[in-house]
């Protein structure tokens, strides 16, 4: 069952990034450090109900290129998901990586841990289909049991 559920999420991504992806160009790590340092400032200014909110909404500032905001509680439930909507709500804490890396996992210790940083993992690229090396700049949410991220292709 687990199996399933992490096919169908891997599979569900790269369906929903692949019409908005193909017509834009790829972001750098650069770009993805820069949209968690302004996604962080955005949480501070409207709190975390609202920022989840306005991550999770298709288009506008929050997904520039092929990078998009994703946030999780410290338990590894998803908060807000600019690629993939319907992961809202759901615990991810042992869905795995291409490469078996539990990935969500790893971002909450991360952000336990040091506070932030980069994960490297394998993901399927929307716009080839196929697995490709990506980092995640992950940060802790200040004053709130969670992070945010986002991740760039290499």
């Amino acid at each position: 069952m687990k199996q399933a559920v992490r096919w169908l999420f891997a599979v569900s991504f790269v369906i929903a990034m692949t019409g908005a992806a193909c017509a834009q160009e790829r972001g750098t790590p650069a770009d993805a450090k820069q949209m968690v340092e302004e996604a962080l400032a955005h949480i501070k200014q409207v709190g975390p109900a609202q920022a989840f909110e306005d991550f999770s909404t298709a288009g506008g500032k929050w997904h520039k290129k092929d990078i998009y905001v994703f946030c999780y509680d410290l338990q590894g439930t998803c908060t807000c998901q600019g690629a993939n909507k319907p992961m809202i709500g759901k615990n991810l804490i042992d869905f795995k990586s291409a490469d078996g890396q539990p990935l969500i996992k790893n971002f909450v210790d991360l952000a336990k841990t040091k506070g932030s940083g980069w994960i490297e993992y394998q993901w399927p690229h929307p716009q080839t289909n196929k697995m490709e090396a990506k980092r995640a700049y992950i940060a802790r949410i200040p004053g709130y049991d969670g992070l945010v991220g986002a991740g760039a292709y290499k």
